[in-house]
């Protein structure tokens, strides 16, 4: 599937943060049928048992597929998770490409859900999950400025996701 265009990222989010060392530092993309795509690598650092991914951690990337839904409309909002559920399909290892993906289900004026998947490079389903948010404006989340936090977006050259 074709890639529109390149989500930005933060500086220190635990999942796109840049500049957080502990970070998985993923990158996401609008897709052309209005779904968003991530590429991502989980490290040793990111470990439940050895050679195992945490599950936490990939609740986590499924918490951000879905809250990164809402930006490929409307990328000025955010998203607040207000209830997540995730199945665990199979084992994660670390230090391995992966690929998610995640796309409304519904959408109301001020609520949403979405359902995501986090992938091997082949497209075996390892975890899945669907999550609600609350859709609000950046300025009644946070004083902090979105704008300085969320201002990072370096060009790559990915052009297409395989899902």
């Amino acid at each position: 599937m074709k890639v529109v265009s390149k989500q930005n990222n933060s500086h220190m989010c635990l999942i796109c943060g840049l500049d957080n060392t502990a970070g998985v530092r993923a990158s996401f993309y609008n897709m052309e049928d209005g779904s968003v795509g991530g590429l991502f690598t989980f490290r040793p650092e990111h470990q439940s048992y050895p050679g195992r991914v945490h599950g936490g951690m990939l609740a986590t990337m499924i918490d951000e597929l879905a809250g990164r839904v809402l930006w490929v409309d409307e990328p000025d909002k955010i998203g607040v998770t207000m209830d997540i559920e995730v199945k665990y399909r199979k084992p994660v290892p670390y230090d391995t490409p992966l690929k998610g993906r995640g796309q409304y289900v519904q959408k109301l004026s001020r609520a949403y859900s979405a359902k995501c998947e986090i992938m091997d490079m082949d497209g075996n389903v390892l975890a899945e999950g669907i999550a609600k948010y609350l859709i609000m404006p950046a300025e009644k989340i946070t004083d902090a400025s979105l704008g300085e936090e969320l201002d990072y977006n370096i060009p790559d050259d990915v052009t297409e996701i395989a899902f």
